[in-house]
C-alpha cells in the first residue's frame, strides 16, 4: 500500500507540533513538513532533530514558495541538509532565481507543478527547462494544480505520461478558482481517477485539503480511492 498523510500547513498553519499530534492517532503513514513561508524555515529546521517522526515510512519538506535572489543559496543549503536526512524537498519552480543553486540536492529534490496564477511550471512545456537543468530531480505532481489549469485532465494526462518516471509524491486536494486548497469533493475525486492508471503505485500520496482531526479518514479514504491504479479488469483499453 502506497504511504498516505498530510502537510502539515494544511492542518495547522505555522505550527508542525500541532499537526503532527493532530496525526497521531490517524492511518497517516506519510508526512510533508511545511515551511511554505521563509519566516517558518529557521524554526522548523530548529525543530526537526526533536520531532519523532519514526512512525512515517515517508517523509518530505516543502520549501518556502517565495524568496529573494539575495536568499535563495542560504535557502537552497538549508534545503540540502534536509535532503542529507533523507527527506524529500519539494520546491515551486517559480520561485528559483539560480537553478544551479538547486544541484546539490540531487534526485532528494522534487520540482512542483503550478496553479494558474504563477507564471512558470504550469505544464509539461513550461517544466521541460526546469528539468533539463536538473535532470536527476523528482517529480511531485500536484493534482488539484493539473485539475485546475485544465478541467478535462489533458494537461494532467501529459505531465504524468512525461514524468511518470521520476514522480515520487502527489499533492492531493481539490484547488479552487482563486488557487486555494479545498477539501476533496467526490467531483473532483472523479476526475483524477482520469489519471490514476498512471501513477506510480508506490508514489507517496499527501493532501493539502484542510480537514479537522474528524475528517482526516475520510478525507485519505477519498484521494486513496480516487489514485488506486484500476485492476487489469478496471484498465482502459490501450
Amino acid at each position: 500500500m502506497r504511504p498516505i498523510g498530510y502537510s502539515t500547513g494544511a492542518l495547522a498553519l505555522s505550527d508542525v507540533e500541532r499537526a503532527l499530534a493532530m496525526l497521531e492517532g490517524s492511518s497517516a503513514t506519510a508526512v510533508e513538513l511545511s515551511a511554505l513561508r521563509i519566516s517558518e524555515l529557521r524554526p522548523l529546521l530548529r525543530l526537526l532533530g526533536s520531532l519523532d517522526l519514526s512512525r512515517y515510512r515517508y517523509v518530505s519538506f516543502h520549501a518556502p514558495s517565495r524568496f529573494d535572489a539575495a536568499e535563495e543559496r542560504a535557502v537552497a543549503d538549508a534545503m540540502a541538509e534536509v535532503a542529507a536526512l533523507g527527506f524529500r524537498v519539494v520546491l515551486h519552480p517559480d520561485t528559483v532565481h539560480d537553478l544551479a543553486a538547486w544541484r546539490q540536492l540531487g534526485g532528494l529534490l522534487a520540482i512542483e507543478n503550478m496553479d494558474k496564477r504563477k507564471r512558470t511550471g504550469r505544464t509539461v512545456e513550461e517544466l521541460k527547462a526546469f528539468f533539463e537543468a536538473l535532470p536527476e530531480a523528482s517529480f511531485c505532481f500536484d493534482i488539484g494544480h493539473a485539475h485546475q489549469v485544465d478541467r478535462t485532465m489533458t494537461e494532467a494526462h501529459f505531465l504524468v505520461k512525461q514524468h511518470g518516471p521520476r514522480l515520487r509524491q502527489l499533492h492531493v486536494s481539490e484547488v479552487n478558482a482563486g488557487s486555494r486548497h479545498d477539501a476533496l469533493s467526490q467531483c473532483a475525486a472523479h476526475a483524477f481517477q482520469r489519471v490514476a492508471a498512471h501513477v506510480p503505485g508506490d508514489a507517496a500520496l499527501i493532501l493539502e485539503a484542510p480537514a479537522t482531526p474528524e475528517e482526516l479518514e475520510r478525507q485519505m479514504a477519498i484521494a486513496s480511492a480516487a489514485l488506486s491504479p484500476p485492476t487489469v479488469a478496471e484498465a482502459p483499453p490501450a
